[in-house]
């Protein structure tokens, strides 16, 4: 099973200048956790996380310790809490190659993409399903015991 079998395609998306309130706002009406970030062209520039916006947060106390714009801190933008070093993959790449690089590296998503381009996006719930669905479990299969 490939990446490209099982990932999210077409995932939202922001760009660097998402005031952080929209991209809180967006996470939590579509029940989402992270959210690429593009520019214009589709490219990766990072991405931001639930936990990027928990840490969002905080700036209010650190502005006035760390020299932060009032600005930034008033009303930052997902440019100024993203992840920055984002990890990617391919639609080709073997499933479990992908699932091992999220365990080893701790991070629930990784962007897809194709000539530099986003394409989808892997979640641990994408992952969990393309295992689910290749290992010939039954659909309603009771995991609360394991």
């Amino acid at each position: 099973m490939k990446v490209g079998d099982v990932m999210t395609k077409h995932p939202l998306v922001v760009d660097l200048d998402t005031p952080v309130r929209m991209a809180v706002d967006l996470m939590r009406s579509k029940g989402i956790r992270h959210l690429p970030v593009v520019d214009a062209g589709a490219h990766v520039l990072g991405i931001v996380t639930d936990r990027d916006l928990r840490h969002a947060a905080f700036l209010p106390v650190l502005g006035g310790q760390t020299g932060l714009e009032p600005r930034r801190v008033k009303a930052p933008r997902v440019r100024d809490v993203m992840t920055w070093s984002v990890v990617t993959t391919q639609a080709e790449t073997p499933l479990v190659h992908a699932a091992l690089t999220m365990f080893q590296r701790r991070i629930g998503s990784l962007p897809v993409v194709a000539d530099g381009r986003l394409v989808g996006i892997l979640t641990e719930l994408d992952v969990f399903n393309g295992l689910k669905q290749g290992s010939g479990l039954e659909e309603g299969t009771d995991f609360s015991l394991w």
